[in-house]
């Protein structure tokens, strides 16, 4: 698969202009109710050593199951990602020992993984994109966890999260910024939650990545790589390729190398610290585990799993773009998170006329309560504003119920005190004034009182927009702005 790769922002040191070259490696947890290879709950916050079998523990003479729903997961975030399904794959033994890993190996995929080559495209600032390669998804393991605070001599193990299904999605090294990592982790995040494969909770590691980054003068061979471990924040990995970036081309213009190792970053400082040598596969002993048989399905159980995915974001803004008339850039914030689309979906669902007010509910969707819920600092779920009454917001002003100006007010008090919108704007006197007659003697009052605002206006008709603007206000914005513009420009012969 051919993915053109986007010039990324150049990074300038004395001896001149520096690339950085960026592959990661994606750990996702899988929704699933149980671990890869055996029973035991993979629930959040449980007491430690609470969700722990016997395979988990690795107690001897137990045996593996592979857990079919995580197999199911891994093929459909492959379809999700364009990317190869292999009917047949391998798990292999990745001999490390470490005092969370019980086994003292990790049951992973080397050679054979489960999903080949993809891609996904990325989003950049100024409507532009990029397509970044993925090499492959295998499932593998995740390790126990080590907690060192609860004792001054001793490091305590929790094996809640041993055996936890992970997908390791890795890139190709396509990203050359910081910002392109950065929206890379984000779409990934969001096409993963689309699709339910996994919650891409960061704070409680359901979504961590490694970030492997180098430097080359532009077009040069690839330099020596050095890898940022367990990143559970995407504004801290692009922090983390900043500072990486510049240490590397500093040690190489001083006249240094750069070692092969494992860095982790530390965010108080701002800066990324060596852990340890950087192992390769080979250290790792890899062979295919003999408790457990290839992995194989058929052509007919993916096409089945391919039927039944849901729109994607790429889908989806591109059905919002051409069916209701978007921007892309309404498009992309609708899309971006599948609680927002489904929101907005929802409003439209509620018009009587999607085309006419499709694009109105979009704006009304972003600007109006996007920008309140991020002010007040909500969330969609927690809205005070429920998609339906939205709707009629929206409905009321795209049928000329009422004005922009009134909707704004409207939106405050169902924001404040609830209720119907429709309702409430019959209850409080909130329509729009279509009537001529009663609009005529105010813009004549207007126009008597304002000889000289008259005269200019003859001589330039762009200057009635004052006129609009006192009409406005004299009929509490209740006066429909079309009619009133109309009776302006017949009055005042323009």
């Amino acid at each position: 698969m051919n993915v053109s790769v986007k010039p990324g922002k150049l990074i300038k040191g004395q001896t001149g202009d520096w690339e950085v070259v960026i592959g990661m490696e994606i750990h996702a947890q899988v929704t699933s109710k149980s671990k890869l290879f055996s029973g035991a709950s993979t629930e959040f916050g449980g007491e430690p050593n609470s969700h722990v079998s016997l395979v988990d523990a690795a107690m001897p003479g137990m045996l593996p199951v592979i857990n079919e729903e995580c197999v199911r997961q891994a093929v459909r975030t492959g379809l999700g990602l364009n990317a190869q399904i292999n009917l047949r794959s391998v798990f292999d033994r990745k001999n490390y020992f470490y005092p969370d890993l019980p086994q003292g190996y990790q049951i992973s995929q080397y050679k054979s993984p489960i999903v080949g080559e993809g891609e996904v495209v990325v989003e950049l600032d100024g409507g532009k994109t990029a397509t970044v390669g993925i090499e492959r998804l295998h499932l593998e393991q995740d390790a126990g966890k080590l907690l060192h605070d609860q004792s001054p001599t001793m490091s305590y193990v929790d094996l809640n999260r041993s055996g936890v299904a992970l997908m390791e999605i890795v890139s190709k090294p396509d990203i050359r910024d910081a910002e392109q990592a950065k929206a890379y982790v984000t779409k990934l995040r969001s096409i993963l939650r689309y699709l339910g494969t996994c919650d891409g909770d960061m704070e409680k590691g359901s979504l961590r990545a490694d970030v492997n980054v180098s430097v080359r003068k532009p077009g040069g061979p690839l330099g020596t790589r050095c890898e940022i471990k367990n990143m559970n924040s995407i504004n801290f990995i692009g922090q983390a390729i900043e500072y990486e970036a510049r240490r590397q081309i500093e040690i190489i213009e001083d006249g240094g190398t750069i070692d092969q190792e494992t860095r982790l970053f530390d965010p108080n400082k701002g800066e990324t610290r060596s852990m340890r040598s950087k192992e390769e596969a080979h250290d790792y002993r890899y062979f295919p585990d003999p408790d457990l048989l290839p992995l194989e399905f058929t052509q007919s159980y993916v096409d089945e799993l391919k039927a039944k995915l849901p729109e994607l974001p790429d889908q989806k803004k591109a059905r919002f773009i051409e069916s209701l008339g978007l921007s892309p850039y309404d498009a992309s914030v609708l899309v971006a998170e599948r609680e927002s689309a489904d929101f907005y979906e929802t409003v439209l669902a509620g018009l009587a006329d999607k085309a006419r007010d499709g694009k109105l509910a979009a704006n009304w969707v972003i600007n109006e309560l996007f920008g309140r819920l991020n002010k007040e600092g909500h969330g969609i779920a927690d809205s005070p504003v429920s998609a339906a009454q939205l709707a009629a917001i929206v409905g009321l002003i795209g049928e000329g119920t009422i004005s922009g100006k009134i909707a704004k007010d409207l939106f405050e008090i169902v924001w404040t005190e609830g209720g119907d919108p429709r309702e409430l704007v019959e209850a409080r006197g909130m329509k729009q004034v279509t009537d001529l007659g009663a609009i005529e003697k105010v813009v004549d009052d207007i126009i008597a009182a304002n000889p000289d605002k008259v005269a200019q206006a003859k001589a330039k008709p762009q200057l009635a927009g004052w006129f609009v603007g006192q009409v406005m206000k004299q009929s509490g914005g209740k006066a429909n702005p079309q009619a009133v513009n109309d009776l302006l420009k017949a009055k005042l012969g323009i």
